[in-house]
């Protein structure tokens, strides 16, 4: 499995989560959202409608349409849409992502901690692959 380590030093997850579920579903996979805060899934819901180039569609879990959803919000690690892919929202990693083929954990300054402990707890695992994206500018390039 890979996990993708973002870090963002500018802008919100309202403002990168649309182009990594963008290429998720590009990529022809789906994708499970998860955070702790309701109201961090109600603004990622809208980002992800609101997006410039074209709408993302996605809905909250525990609907009767779950199964349907190409993007599906909740707050836990239950991909009722059968998604592969899984972002964390909240920084806060979750072992149950380990069930799936791609993680994204996505933190900021206050939970650079968390990120930086599951970063090396990670490490110690033959059957993870680890990346580390950082933003430059308006761009994500890989880093150490």
């Amino acid at each position: 499995m890979r996990v993708d380590f973002y870090q963002l030093s500018r802008g919100s997850v309202e403002d990168a989560l649309p182009a990594l579920a963008a290429a998720t579903l590009k990529a022809g996979e789906r994708m499970l959202v998860v955070s702790a805060d309701q109201n961090q899934l109600a603004r990622l819901s809208a980002a992800l409608w609101e997006r410039k180039d074209s709408f993302l569609a996605n809905g909250r879990a525990g609907g009767p349409y779950d199964a349907r959803q190409p993007i599906l919000l909740g707050d836990a690690a239950e991909p009722a849409n059968g998604a592969r892919y899984l972002a964390l929202a909240d920084g806060q990693w979750r072992d149950e992502a380990l069930g799936f083929a791609r993680a994204f954990l996505l933190f900021d300054h206050s939970t650079i901690d968390g990120a930086r402990g599951c970063w090396r707890m990670l490490g110690q695992r033959e059957d993870v692959e680890r990346h580390f994206w950082k933003q430059d500018g308006g761009r994500w390039i890989e880093g150490p």
